[in-house]
């Protein structure tokens, strides 16, 4: 059960029981999305059509998930109508709850690509950039899910930072395989394809980061997005 920052017990058993079960559904979605992208990106890797399909269909699940969660935090909204660190921890849940399924609709993005590539072979890139960047955003959304669970400030503001380091390598990776397009016409439709699994990647880091700024809301009651984590610096925080 949460205990830091006021989360503690309520005088109804039941009420505890609700917000622990909520919380638990989140971080089983979370480790469904995890294990989506970690086999998208081998799907992709392996040039595997038969993965990538079940990996598009597999979206169906998660989106659903997100539906039984929405409705289980609007529930306790209104029978319950929570205050304070209660109302911050059913908000950030929403919050969360949306940034893993738009995480899941990306990890299938990569997917759609990992078919589409393997009718035509590998690229001349040989993935070396997808590796690479699907590393770092692996990471990022583990380290999100952790501070989630652990209600970790320090690791939530590691992951906005880590963040910034993918934005960095995804410019470095589109201008390389700009290069591989202009070398070799040829190679502009898979190129493509490795673009847009690049593009989704990136978007995973981004929301990966956004999990991290509703960590920092839910134990501190900050608002850190666009920015503003930079702004307030360390000490605003008391970390």
């Amino acid at each position: 059960m949460l205990k830091q920052e006021g989360y503690g017990q309520h005088i109804s058993g039941q009420f505890n029981a609700e917000l622990e079960s909520l919380r638990n559904q989140l971080l089983a979605m979370g480790g469904q999305v995890e294990q989506q992208l970690t086999t998208a990106l081998d799907a992709l890797m392996k040039l595997d059509s038969g993965v990538a399909e079940s990996i598009v269909r597999n979206d169906a699940e998660i989106n659903q998930m997100e539906m039984t969660i929405d409705d289980e935090c609007a529930t306790i909204i209104a029978r319950r109508q929570p205050t304070a660190s209660d109302l911050r921890l059913v908000i950030t849940i929403i919050k969360v709850n949306r940034d893993l399924e738009r995480i899941g609709d990306e990890a299938a993005k990569v997917a759609r690509q990992a078919v589409q590539l393997s009718e035509g072979g590998m690229s001349p890139s040989s993935f070396v950039e997808i590796r690479h960047i699907g590393a770092l955003v692996g990471v990022l959304l583990r380290q999100s899910l952790d501070a989630f669970a652990r209600l970790d400030v320090t690791k939530a503001i590691e992951v906005v930072r880590g963040d910034a380091e993918v934005d960095k390598e995804y410019g470095s990776a589109m201008r390389s395989l700009v290069t591989f397009m202009v070398e070799d016409p040829r190679n502009i439709g898979a190129i493509l394809n490795e673009m847009w699994a690049l593009r989704s990647l990136e978007r995973i880091g981004d929301h990966a980061c956004n999990i991290a700024e509703h960590v920092v809301y839910l134990v501190k009651g900050l608002d850190v997005r666009h920015g503003r984590l930079s702004e307030l610096g360390e000490e605003a925080l008391d970390i």
